[in-house]
């Protein structure tokens, strides 16, 4: 017999039994479904947290004042104002790779506007803090060194506070908005952001240069910054390098004695957002192992099943074999049957794992990211369980007595 008429055959005797080849085949299916499913959540999240914290800036570091304590107990990082304005400008001035430092103050506020309110956040910043996160606006202008110097007030707004303030879409330039009763005028609108890597709303916010911040919203902490300060390297490889320098030079400035704790605290957020890829990483391994675990499963499935199959069939093997076929092409033939059960499972994994993927990714509102890879890569591995669990019972077939099968009741 040739290829083509053994697989021809194989495909008979299995259709001969439809309920029988599919129930065998659905262990491979949930396995290879398991496997598309968990690689397109795990890559569609590793890609939401790669965005979420490329909106928040390039190259960014955080540094945040030292912890409080009061009698026993000790407050997390930035509950003790220890960063100045004058540790700000020597981080500009004296660190080297570092590009863009902004001060981030912020206070809840009610801002009024075309006759409504609306409750929101109101952060003190430069100019610096929209170039750290590559934020830009969609209409009108940010607020300059020179409005900060001078104390102006002026305004920038968050789409979402032009929405509840002013209408969907409205143009709000030239405005007037009250921030706790003090009037300043809107000379931009932040373009959208959205969601921060923590939920937040980006875009609920109203932005004002830092001193006038300090003269007329915030109050007291005059030489603190109640707040952390924002830092952009040049690059990514500069990146470390001013993280060392700003330690030494806070270390320096608050004459913090060797062996002495930190009154500081700097954060790469690069390293962060590595931190959360390999947690997602290591997740998605996680499940695709167990996934595979179901791939084995069905695997054992395909060999009893076969085995079945095989004592079933003994009278027509003997046949075969009184009739002239050869050990090897019985052999082959089980063989086919095994692999063609475990490809067809395979390739309904695919259809139903990516099913299951864009189910559950707009559950979670993550990106479908599908990896061709893993579906040829599954598809292959259900044919490789297919022959490894098949080759048993394609081997018992081929080695049965002809005499003895024809006889078999």
């Amino acid at each position: 017999m040739t290829i083509i008429q053994t697989v021809w055959v194989a495909g008979r005797a299995l259709l001969r039994n439809k309920m029988r080849s599919f129930l065998t085949t659905l262990g491979i299916v949930i396995g290879v479904a398991a496997v598309i499913s968990m690689s397109a959540i795990g890559a569609g999240a590793r890609a939401r947290v790669a965005e979420a914290f490329q909106s928040m800036g390039s190259n960014m570091l955080l540094v945040f004042s030292g912890s409080s304590r009061t009698g026993g107990m000790r407050g997390g990082a930035g509950s003790q104002p220890s960063l100045t304005w004058d540790d700000m400008e020597d981080i500009r001035e004296q660190v080297d790779g570092v590009k863009y430092v902004a001060p981030l103050m912020a206070v809840g506020a009610q801002v009024q506007g075309n006759g409504q309110n609306w409750q929101t956040s109101v952060r003190g910043t430069s100019v610096d803090y929209f170039a750290i996160r590559s934020w830009a606006t969609d209409s009108g202008e940010l607020f300059s060194d020179q409005d900060n110097h001078r104390g102006a007030k002026v305004a920038v707004l968050g789409r979402t506070v032009v929405t509840n303030l002013f209408g969907e879409g409205v143009d709000a330039v030239g405005e007037v908005v009250r921030i706790n009763n003090i009037p300043f005028q809107v000379i931009g609108i932040a373009a959208a952001k959205g969601s921060s890597a923590r939920g937040e709303d980006e875009d609920d916010a109203v932005f004002v240069p830092w001193k006038t911040f300090r003269a007329k919203l915030s109050g007291g902490l005059q030489q603190f910054i109640p707040g952390p300060i924002m830092i952009s390297a040049e690059s990514p490889e500069a990146l470390e390098a001013s993280r060392v320098g700003v330690e030494k030079l806070l270390r320096v400035n608050h004459k913090i004695r060797p062996g002495v704790e930190d009154d500081f605290t700097v954060r790469n957020l690069s390293e962060m957002a590595q931190a959360q890829q390999e947690g997602a990483k290591t997740m998605t391994s996680l499940l695709a192992g167990i996934a595979l675990v179901s791939l084995i499963v069905g695997g054992i499935g395909i060999m009893n099943i076969m085995l079945v199959s095989v004592t079933e069939r003994t009278r027509e093997i003997g046949l075969r074999m009184a009739l002239g076929a050869r050990p090897s092409t019985v052999m082959f033939q089980f063989l086919i049957e095994s692999v063609v059960l475990s490809v067809i499972g395979g390739l309904l994994g695919v259809a139903c794992g990516i099913g299951a993927a864009k189910y559950l990714v707009s559950t979670f509102n993550w990106p479908l990211l599908i990896q061709p890879e893993f579906s040829f890569l599954a598809v292959g591995f259900s044919a490789l369980v297919g022959v490894t669990f098949g080759m048993y019972p394609a081997w018992k077939a081929s080695k049965l007595d002809p005499i003895q099968a024809l006889r078999f009741e």
